[in-house]
């Protein structure tokens, strides 16, 4: 019997190896995993997002980080979220996040993803002591799924905001107008869909 040997890779093989591709990967925790390409509504929503974060933030203790900034999960799973909060110092070099107290996921059209945004990430993240805040993006219609809890080790309290909606993110004390990271995005009208 012929059995393929695959040897499990090092979170630093990950890297070193990340550094010189052309497409962006997550590691699994044992191997890389190509991350899907976004569309022009989720490159949109990561950037109000962003601007939102970044412009309440400038100044204070927190910081907002992008897409490349990676976040250690369960079993040495490197995640790169939308993006996502610190309000620990962190060297210029290091490939992960400390202690990050928020994380932001666009949701991507593909089964896959919604799959891995709302029930993998979920748990991944819910390991994860530090972070108190999961917040969903929904990139098809205008709406958050907001995860949070008190701390580490407790389960997560579920709500939904709408577009008229204020995410309130106590945890860094600045709330954002679910209106202004939907900014400059239309959705088809959705009582046309249903005619």
């Amino acid at each position: 019997m012929n059995v393929a040997l695959h040897k499990t890779w090092t979170q630093e093989r990950f890297f070193e190896w990340a550094q010189a591709q052309n497409i962006r990967y997550e590691f699994d925790g044992v191997r890389p995993v190509a991350m899907t390409g976004g569309t022009a509504a989720h490159s949109r929503l990561t950037r109000n997002l962003s601007f939102a974060l970044q412009s309440r933030l400038r100044g204070k203790p927190c910081e907002p980080l992008g897409p490349d900034a990676g976040v250690e999960t369960i079993n040495k799973i490197v995640r790169y979220p939308d993006a996502l909060v610190t309000c620990s110092k962190l060297d210029n070099a290091a490939y992960l996040v400390p202690d990050v107290v928020i994380v932001f996921e666009v949701t991507s059209p593909s089964p896959r993803s919604i799959h891995t945004d709302r029930v993998i990430k979920v748990r991944e993240y819910a390991a994860v002591a530090s972070i108190r805040r999961y917040v969903i993006v929904e990139s098809s219609s205008a709406g958050l799924t907001v995860l949070e809890r008190r701390s580490g080790g407790e389960p997560w309290m579920t709500s939904v905001l709408t577009i008229d909606g204020i995410l309130s993110l106590p945890e860094i004390g600045i709330e954002i107008p679910v209106a202004e990271i939907y900014e400059d995005i239309e959705f088809p009208d959705q009582d046309d869909a249903l005619t």
